[in-house]
C-alpha cells in the first residue's frame, strides 16, 4: 500500500503517484519536484503492486536526465540492482532498441548505422550541389520537421508552397533513397520508423505492448508529432487499458523551433476522455517574489490549463532590473555584481548563472568574466564526441558495425591516409553508383580491376581486409557469448592505425598532444564500459554494441559539472537546470523576445511571442534566492549602435515597489561595495 507520508510528498504530488486507474496527465510547475513524482511512481510499481522492472519504461529527452533518474529510482527500491533493469531513456534510445530487434521487418541489416549531423549535412551538400552552409541547414531543418510530422517525401513534394520548399522536398527524396542505399538512418529516423513499423505490423506492436506495460513520459510538453504517436501506439490496443503518466507543463514549451508542439497537451484529452489530470503547483525551488514575477509575466499567455506556483521560502531578495548605456557595461557590471554579491554572501562561483537569448551574446561577456577572473563554464559547447580527432576513432567503430556506412568508410580510409587519395575514391564511388553496392562491397566487386591500377585498389583492400578481421574478432563469440573482449580488439584496432603518429605528424607537438589526450580519454572511457557494460540479457556488451551506445551520446558524464565556475547558457539549454543567483542579460525588444520575422503573419507573429514570453517565464524560475535583470540602451548591431527598447516582458512581471530599478549611481556600487567590505575585513579590530 502506497503511504505519502512515508516519502514526504504533498497531496497532489500523493495522488499522482498512487493513481493507476489509467492515463494520467501530471501538470508540473516549474520546481513542482516533478522528478520527484516519476521515480516514486516506478518504485511505488515495483514494490507495492508488483510490476516487473523490465516491463516499466521511462522516457525523457536527455540522456543526462535519464541516468539521474535511473540512479534516484535505485535508492528508492529495496533491491537496488532492480533499477538497471528499468528501461530508462531518451525517446530515441528506445527507438534504437526497437529498430535493433525489428530490422529486418523494415529492410535494415542488423548492424544498420545511425548517421551523426556532420554526415547528414555532407550528404544533404552532395545533393543539392552547393557550398551554402545556411542553406543546407535550412534543408536539414526543414526535413527534420517533415519526418517528425511523419510527412513522406512525395507529400513533402504535393504540398511544397514555393520553389524553396520544392527544392528541399526533392532533396528530401533523394536524401531518403540515399539512406536506404548506406543501410543507414539519421536521428529523426530512430523515432520515426518505430511509428511506422507499429501503424503497419499489430503483431509486432501487440508484443512490445506486452513488453512494456507502463510508460511514463517526463517533459511531455516538449514531444513532438511524431513522439506523441510513438507513445499512443504503445498504449493504446484492442481491450486494452492505457496506462501511462505524462508529465508536462505548458509554461515551459520552448521547443516549437524544433518541432515540439505544446498542442499535444490538448490532444492527449481528445484521445483518452478518461484522463486523470493532476496539477503541482507547490514551488519547492524559489522565494515568492520570483515566482510572482513568473505566474504575472506567463499569466499573459492563453492558458490550456490554469495554475499558480506557490512557494514556502518567504518573500525573497528584491528582483533588480538594470538598463545598462551599451553591451559593454552590461558585461562589466554583471562580472563586478557577481564578485560583489559571492563575497557578501560567501557562495561559490557555481552559485551562479548568466542566462542569455542568443549565443552572440556569450562572448563580451566571457571577456569581462576573465577580466575579473571570475572562472566560467558554457552550456552547450562543443560536445566531446563533436572533436574532429574523436569522430575519427568512431569512423572505424561505425565501420566495424556496418560494411555499407559510407560516409564512415570515407573517412576511416582517409584519416590517417594509406595511399588512397581523391581520385581513386571519385573512380570507386562511381563504380559503386553503378552496381548499386556500398564503397566497401564495390573494393571486392568484380570488373573494379578494370577501373582502378594495381598501385589503387591494394591499398583499398588492405584496409577493407583489416576492417573485416576487426568486425570477425568483435562479433565472434567470446566467453560471454556476445563477441571477443572489447579492450582488446580495441587495442589492436588503434595500435595498427597508428593514430598518434598521424597527430604528430600533421599538428604542432602542443596541438598534436591535446588531440592524442582526448582520443586516450575515449577509449578508457569505451574500455570501462565494455569492462563492467552488460546488455539486458546480462552479457557484457561488445565493442559493436558500444559503438552503438557512442552514437546516441552527446557528451562525457559528469565531464564538468563539479568545477566551481559561474555557469553560461542560453535560456533554452537552462531549463531543468537551477541556481540559486541568476543574471538575465539583454532582457531588451529585438533579443527577448526576438524579433523574429516581421513580414510574418500576425498569427505566426501571435504564436511566436506567447512562446518568447515561455522562455522568459522558463528564465525567471531558474533562480532559487535571487534575480537580477540587465538590458542595454544602445546595443552593436551589424557595426552600427542601435537604440534598444526594454522588453516587453519586464512591464509584465509586475514587480512591486520592493524591486524598485536602482538608479544610475548604484548601477556602480557593486565594485565599490566590494570594495568597501575588503577594507572592513581588513581593518584590524580594537
Amino acid at each position: 500500500m502506497f503511504k505519502a507520508s512515508q516519502f514526504g510528498l504533498n497531496a497532489p504530488q500523493s495522488e499522482a503517484v498512487a493513481y493507476l486507474d489509467g492515463p494520467c496527465l501530471v501538470l508540473a510547475g516549474a520546481g513542482s519536484g516533478k522528478t520527484r513524482v516519476i521515480t516514486q511512481k516506478i518504485a511505488h510499481l515495483i514494490e507495492n503492486r508488483g510490476y516487473e522492472p523490465k516491463t516499466i519504461a521511462a522516457l525523457t529527452f536527455t540522456n543526462k536526465a535519464a541516468l539521474e533518474m535511473q540512479e534516484r529510482i535505485a535508492k528508492l527500491l529495496k533491491q537496488p540492482r532492480q533499477a538497471k533493469q528499468l528501461s530508462v531513456s531518451t525517446f530515441h534510445s528506445l527507438g534504437v532498441r526497437i529498430l535493433r530487434q525489428e530490422a529486418n521487418r523494415l529492410g535494415l541489416k542488423d548492424r544498420f548505422s545511425i548517421m551523426d549531423s556532420d554526415d547528414c549535412f555532407s550528404l544533404v551538400q552532395d545533393l543539392a550541389i552547393t557550398t551554402d552552409k545556411q542553406l543546407i541547414r535550412r534543408i536539414q531543418g526543414a526535413m527534420s520537421l517533415w519526418k517528425n510530422g511523419l510527412i513522406e517525401p512525395d507529400t513533402a513534394l504535393n504540398q511544397a508552397k514555393d520553389d524553396d520548399e520544392l527544392q528541399a522536398a526533392r532533396i528530401y527524396r533523394s536524401y531518403m533513397a540515399t539512406l536506404s542505399a548506406y543501410q543507414a538512418v539519421d536521428f529523426d529516423d530512430l523515432i520515426r520508423l518505430p511509428v511506422e513499423l507499429f501503424r503497419h505490423d499489430d503483431a509486432v506492436r501487440d508484443k512490445w505492448q506486452r513488453r512494456l506495460r507502463y510508460l511514463l513520459v517526463d517533459e511531455y510538453q516538449d514531444t513532438n508529432s511524431c513522439q506523441y504517436e510513438l507513445v499512443k501506439l504503445l498504449v493504446t490496443g484492442v481491450g486494452k487499458k492505457p496506462m501511462f503518466t505524462a508529465v508536462g507543463d505548458d509554461d515551459q514549451a520552448i521547443y516549437a523551433w524544433r518541432g515540439a508542439t505544446v498542442e499535444n497537451l490538448k490532444t492527449l484529452q481528445f484521445d483518452f476522455p478518461d484522463l486523470r489530470l493532476i496539477k503541482l503547483e507547490q514551488n519547492y525551488r524559489s522565494t515568492t517574489r520570483i515566482l510572482q514575477a513568473a505566474n504575472a509575466v506567463i499569466g499573459n499567455n492563453p492558458k490550456l490549463f490554469e495554475k499558480a506556483l506557490w512557494s514556502e521560502h518567504g518573500l525573497g531578495d528584491p528582483i533588480s532590473v538594470l538598463g545598462m548605456q551599451n553591451e559593454e557595461q552590461e558585461a562589466e557590471q554583471v562580472a563586478i555584481m557577481i564578485s560583489a554579491h559571492r563575497f557578501e554572501r560567501k557562495a561559490k562561483f557555481s552559485d551562479y548563472a548568466i542566462l542569455y537569448r542568443g549565443n552572440h551574446q556569450a562572448r563580451i561577456i566571457e571577456q569581462s568574466l576573465r577580466k575579473e577572473r571570475i572562472p566560467y563554464t558554457i552550456s552547450g559547447g562543443q560536445s566531446f564526441f563533436d572533436k574532429a580527432e574523436i569522430k575519427d576513432i568512431i569512423s572505424y567503430l561505425r565501420l566495424l558495425a556496418n560494411a555499407d556506412d559510407d560516409p564512415a568508410f570515407i573517412r576511416a580510409i582517409t584519416t590517417p591516409r594509406r595511399g588512397v587519395g581523391p581520385s581513386t575514391l571519385e573512380v570507386l564511388g562511381a563504380f559503386s553508383g553503378q552496381w548499386q553496392c556500398s564503397l566497401f562491397e564495390a573494393v571486392f566487386k568484380g570488373g573494379i580491376e578494370a577501373k582502378l591500377t594495381d598501385r589503387q585498389l591494394t591499398p583499398l583492400r588492405q584496409f577493407c581486409t583489416f576492417i573485416n578481421q576487426l568486425e570477425s574478432r568483435a562479433s565472434r563469440p567470446g566467453p560471454s557469448g556476445s563477441g571477443e573482449n572489447a579492450v582488446e580488439v580495441l587495442d589492436d584496432m588503434m595500435k595498427e592505425i597508428n593514430y598518434e603518429s598521424y597527430l604528430y605528424d600533421s599538428f604542432d607537438d602542443r596541438q598534436a598532444l591535446a588531440k592524442w589526450q582526448n582520443v586516450q580519454d575515449f577509449t578508457n572511457w569505451l574500455k570501462e564500459r565494455g569492462r563492467g557494460g552488460k546488455d539486458k540479457s546480462g552479457a557484457e556488451k561488445n565493442l559493436l554494441e558500444l559503438t552503438q551506445m557512442v552514437a546516441l551520446m552527446t557528451m562525457l558524464e559528469g565531464k564538468d559539472e563539479e568545477l566551481d565556475a559561474v555557469r553560461m547558457s542560453t535560456l533554452h539549454a537552462s531549463k531543468g537546470l537551477e541556481f540559486p543567483h541568476v543574471f538575465m542579460v539583454g532582457v531588451e525588444e529585438g533579443i527577448l523576445p526576438h524579433k523574429g520575422d516581421p513580414d510574418a503573419p500576425a498569427a505566426t507573429m501571435g504564436a511566436r511571442i506567447e512562446e518568447e514570453r515561455r522562455l522568459m517565464y522558463v528564465g525567471i524560475t531558474r533562480a532559487q534566492r535571487s534575480l537580477q535583470i540587465t538590458w542595454c540602451k544602445k546595443r552593436k548591431r551589424a557595426g552600427e549602435q542601435m537604440h534598444c527598447d526594454v522588453s516587453r516582458f519586464i512591464k509584465e512581471m509586475q514587480l512591486d515597489v520592493g524591486d524598485a530599478v536602482p538608479t544610475e549611481a548604484e548601477i556602480v556600487s557593486p565594485k565599490e561595495r566590494l570594495a568597501n567590505l575588503k577594507a572592513l575585513l581588513a581593518t584590524p579590530k580594537l
